[in-house]
């Protein structure tokens, strides 16, 4: 095997980034833009809404989708990161996160709905799904960086690299669970196939999708600390300041806090999936 050569593949992949990095401009300036945009906006919007007021609606959108005992979790836990002083990153945590993941279903989706009717689409697209979910967050963010400089583009662009395959597969998976009778019913009425995706592959899969947003939400909260390294805002920073300075106090609560929103973002998406199911 020694006497075989090494394979550059490492060069090849940064003479692609050089090459990319000639249209910087062009290519990505126009994404930053956007994405920096619609961090701001979520971060903004979410803390101009007086606390109390938040905690109320999240706590009643709890009862309304997983019943008491989380909308009674849902009150503690986010009046203790008020009381614990990390409102404010909070909300922009929550800003990266419902960037990342609106971006992510944007993406996803379709290209979940063009796996379910492409074979040869979805035999190409699972290695890319495969390498986005096993390559070390590390290694795209060189790239992201070279790209789109520090803060919280990079962070965003890393988490939708991420937190994108669940949504992809599970869409593709629902839409492949539609039985065939359903779809031959469709086709015998007439359906276009506009409309047989409208109105009967993607209500059947509507939970699967969901559990898909679930996941996706998730994994994009999971982004947080490493985005946090490349300069994005929120509880990420507190944490990873606590960790450079071994501020086991400040880390411990910021971490809390962590936990405490993933809780309350999962019984709310995993719960509204359940609901659709039983209906």
């Amino acid at each position: 095997m020694d006497a075989l050569p090494k394979l550059p593949i490492g060069e090849w992949m940064e003479g692609f980034v050089e090459v990319l990095g000639h249209y910087k401009g062009v290519l990505f300036d126009p994404v930053s833009i956007v994405i920096s945009t619609m961090v701001t906006y979520c971060s903004t919007v979410l803390a101009e809404i007086p606390s109390l007021i938040l905690i109320l609606l999240l706590g009643a959108a709890t009862w309304v989708f997983a019943g008491r005992a989380s909308m009674v979790f849902t009150v503690i836990g986010l009046s203790l990161i008020h009381n614990l002083g990390y409102w404010d990153e909070t909300m922009e945590t929550l800003g990266l996160v419902l960037t990342s993941a609106i971006i992510s279903i944007a993406i996803g989706i379709p290209v979940g709905i063009l796996c379910a009717r492409h074979d040869t689409f979805r035999n190409l697209v699972t290695p890319v799904l495969d390498l986005m979910q096993t390559m070390p967050a590390f290694v795209y963010l060189i790239p992201a960086i070279f790209f789109f400089g520090l803060g919280e583009v990079p962070g965003v662009i890393a988490s939708v690299i991420f937190a994108l395959p669940p949504i992809v597969r599970l869409t593709n998976l629902g839409i492949r669970q539609v039985p065939a009778e359903m779809e031959e019913a469709a086709d015998a009425f007439g359906a276009t196939g506009w409309q047989k995706l409208v109105k009967v592959q993607l209500p059947y899969a509507k939970s699967t999708i969901l559990a898909g947003v679930n996941q996706c939400i998730m994994l994009a909260l999971s982004m947080v600390v490493i985005a946090a390294m490349i300069g994005a805002k929120g509880l990420g920073a507190d944490v990873y300041r606590a960790v450079s300075q071994v501020d086991i106090g400040r880390g411990f609560e910021a971490g809390l806090s962590i936990v405490i929103i993933a809780i309350v973002l999962d019984r709310l998406t995993q719960h509204a999936g359940k609901k659709e199911r039983n209906t």
